[in-house]
């Protein structure tokens, strides 16, 4: 076997990381709509630029960032490419009452539709989360750093549609030989942030399991690890967070670029799984940061001192590490709880 140029493969960058949220469903909405109006029409630039003016005036959202959006909807299955139609489940998506049913659709969408190789004006047959269910199937779990293999795959190479034991093995290989993960950490963390919405699998000690597989395996422990948000409580959570951030910048920013991105996440320090009910809702322990920064400390790759100075894993390439030099946790946000959060990320999280 030999690896085939990864930049090629398996290349996911999401607008949107909440599929529940009022902006997804609003461009959602404009594009099926537009698609309804103008199903006649053959697909062209200006067609396509008709549908980015109009999702503009509606939603006021910059055009670099529309085109993002839309091909992220065609990418996930929602929206065929060539705006000529859009998936049948896509119109009851919109419609359901509660987002337990709409994580059910989600799955339903991304695993029969879903190309991350299809774009606007492009269509592919490679479907790559089809390829990583099935690979699942087939192994019975998955590491992370099996998912993350997979992200090097041409899934045109395997025509059976997924890898067994020893083929993984071999890719895990080549990612850590081509420091995979620390040249493409974006794009892992966004497939990643998919896979943890999907209905009836589930991440417990960093690896993929189907639901039921888990809870025979895992029993009450497993119970523990699948604790669900108080979507009120949560709220309130992030909402003091913001108003923390508002109260030392004039504004609701990440506590650590100090930049007032149009979505920041109320990011967990001790992770919400691993914390009992007080801490899960303690805005202590939680720091405001914008996706880039969260999806690293998420992972464990960055943390901080006591003093608010940044913590790089050695996992991460130079470049990276070049790139966040100077910066640091805001030390107006430093107080003696949120000290006792951060010395369970140093010990449990950071760089495992």
């Amino acid at each position: 076997m030999t690896v085939q140029n990864y930049e090629k493969y398996w290349s996911l960058t999401l607008a949107f990381t909440d599929f529940n949220g009022k902006s997804f469903l609003d461009i959602l909405k404009i594009c099926m709509e537009f698609i309804d109006r103008n199903n006649g029409e053959p697909y062209s630039e200006k067609k396509y630029e008709k549908l980015q003016l109009e999702i503009e005036s509606h939603h006021g959202t910059n055009l670099i960032s529309i085109r993002k959006a839309v091909n992220q909807l065609v990418k996930m299955g929602f929206v065929d490419p060539f705006l000529v139609s859009y998936n049948t489940d896509s119109l009851e998506y919109l419609n359901v009452k509660t987002n337990r049913k709409r994580q059910s659709l989600l799955s339903k969408i991304v695993y029969s539709k879903s190309s991350f190789n299809s774009a606007v004006n492009k269509k592919s047959e490679l479907h790559q989360l089809n390829f990583l269910i099935k690979t699942l199937v087939e192994n019975g779990k998955l590491s992370k750093d099996e998912i993350i293999a997979l992200m090097l795959v041409d899934i045109k190479s395997f025509k059976k549609g997924f890898l067994d034991k020893d083929e993984l093995k071999y890719f895990v290989l080549q990612a850590n030989r081509i420091d995979f993960i620390k040249r493409k950490y974006n794009q892992v963390g966004y497939l990643f942030n998919l896979l943890n919405k999907l209905d009836d699998i589930v991440f417990v000690d960093d690896e993929l399991y189907f639901e039921d597989d888990a809870k025979n395996i895992f029993g009450d422990d497993f119970r523990e690890e699948r604790k669900q948000r108080d979507s009120y409580l949560h709220r309130l959570y992030k909402n003091q967070l913001q108003e923390e951030s508002f109260s030392v910048f004039d504004n609701a920013k990440c506590m650590v670029e100090k930049l007032a991105y149009p979505v920041l996440i109320a990011s967990h320090i001790k992770p919400f799984i691993k914390s009992n009910d007080k801490e899960a809702y303690d805005a202590n322990n939680g720091i405001l940061l914008s996706r880039n920064m969260d999806m690293l400390f998420d992972l464990g790759y960055i943390s901080f001192e006591n003093d608010g100075t940044m913590i790089k894993s050695s996992k991460l390439s130079d470049d990276v590490k070049k790139n966040l030099a100077d910066y640091a946790l805001e030390n107006s946000f430093i107080n003696k709880k949120r000290l006792e959060y951060l010395k369970y990320h140093r010990k449990f999280v950071f760089n495992k």
